[in-house]
């Protein structure tokens, strides 16, 4: 039996705040699409949304990223779901193409969650989704060779050089992608995009090319010039590389995120799971921080009851289940220092990474940056080209590409 309006609107009516407001009636099932093989970290919290209000969830899997992509012929088509996953790249775009709406959760309720989480999930200044985890790169080593993580460049160096006189490798990592190398970048003084004095993104100001950019892409280079990595791990088959040769157990760390902790647990790898080294000058690497969140379709006939669905399974308790099942690190406060997330490695280490990351840009004009800069990424660190000359180039390409396909926005 669903609610009936006239109940929804009397409790509306007299004032019921929190978990207790009831939304109206929906005529019809809440379509939830959630991400592959993570259903089951909201099944609980579902069913107790269902026997609270006396309404239908459904719930579909879809794979988070092709989540957008669908909704823009099942939107308009009237299949499209309430409630979706979206990366946090992909809001600004989603709000510029009409495909999601605001949210108005209470001030006290956001409070809740980390401020950089929320951060990631709004666009000039309104609120579009409600973040469901984080997740950044760290460090993952092997302690049979390595029995402790070590904390800086400095060290992996050192144990680099070591290691290659044994037919063995130290650190590996894609430092040929901006995804990868991006950490290092920020922490010597590059970025993305500037700020404008409201704490918007600049996107006519590209720092991928200034002094501290340079100085970062001439510092990782060090590992290609000096063969502390194979020549296999630049273009598309270097990731594929890097998890052989660990799994392989003839590389003592890699750079790369909590998507590699279980195949390399069931490749018998007896690995450890650390925060990302500090830099020569002394600053941790500012790698990308990428939430998920829940956001709400326009199509959506039930708007209001789908902000109150997303609202109700991101409790902490409900949360904390969802962690459980899935592994996924909620951004809520009350969870940081659970036992459950403190005394466990590897969400510890990714935890703590977060606390040094920088929310990725998701402004639409992101979708220009990741060519042009892992072209020159890949020149540069190889030596192909030199460093200067291969960034300022995707710059120029950056630029022009956004004064092309952004000019109207």
């Amino acid at each position: 039996m669903k609610i009936n309006k006239l109940t929804a609107a009397m409790l509306f009516s007299l004032g019921v705040m929190g978990w207790g407001q009831v939304a109206h009636a929906a005529d019809g099932e809440l379509l939830v699409w959630e991400d592959i093989k993570k259903s089951n970290g909201i099944e609980e919290a579902v069913k107790a949304f269902e026997a609270k209000y006396q309404v239908k969830v459904k719930i579909l899997e879809t794979p988070y990223a092709q989540q957008i992509e669908k909704l823009r012929l099942d939107g308009p088509a009237g299949i499209g779901p309430d409630v979706l996953v979206l990366p946090h790249d992909q809001v600004g775009t989603a709000v510029v193409q009409g495909l999601i709406s605001e949210i108005t959760p209470g001030a006290d309720y956001l409070a809740g969650f980390t401020k950089p989480a929320v951060d990631a999930q709004t666009y000039e200044g309104k609120l579009y989704g409600l973040p469901k985890a984080v997740e950044t790169i760290v460090m993952v080593y092997n302690k049979d060779l390595l029995p402790k993580a070590p904390e800086s460049f400095d060290e992996l160096i050192k144990a680099s050089q070591t290691l290659r006189g044994e037919n063995k490798y130290g650190l590996l990592a894609k430092f040929d992608e901006i995804y990868y190398a991006y950490g290092v970048v920020a922490a010597m003084g590059g970025y993305v995009f500037g700020q404008n004095p409201n704490g918007s993104l600049n996107v006519k100001d590209v720092g991928l090319a200034n002094q501290g950019a340079i100085d970062a892409v001439s510092f990782l280079k060090r590992f290609y010039a000096e063969g502390l990595f194979p020549a296999g791990i630049v273009g598309e088959t270097g990731a594929n590389a890097i998890d052989s040769l660990f799994t392989e157990k003839k590389a003592a760390a890699v750079i790369t995120g909590p998507w590699s902790f279980q195949p390399y647990k069931d490749a018998g790898v007896n690995y450890g799971v650390a925060p990302l080294p500090t830099l020569p000058n002394g600053e941790h690497m500012r790698s990308f921080l990428g939430v998920k969140g829940y956001s709400i379709s326009t199509y959506s006939k039930h708007k209001e009851l789908a902000q109150q669905f997303i609202e109700f399974i991101n409790q902490p308790e409900y949360a904390k289940i969802r962690f459980q099942k899935t592994g996924e690190i909620p951004p809520l406060k009350a969870l940081i220092d659970d036992p459950l997330i403190k005394d466990d490695e590897k969400s510890r280490a990714v935890a703590i990474q977060a606390g040094f990351a920088t929310p990725m840009p998701s402004v639409p004009e992101m979708q220009e940056v990741w060519t042009p800069a892992n072209s020159a990424l890949q020149l540069g660190v190889t030596g192909k080209q030199e460093v200067k000359a291969a960034l300022e180039g995707a710059v120029k390409n950056i630029n022009m590409q956004i004064e092309v396909n952004h000019a109207q926005q």
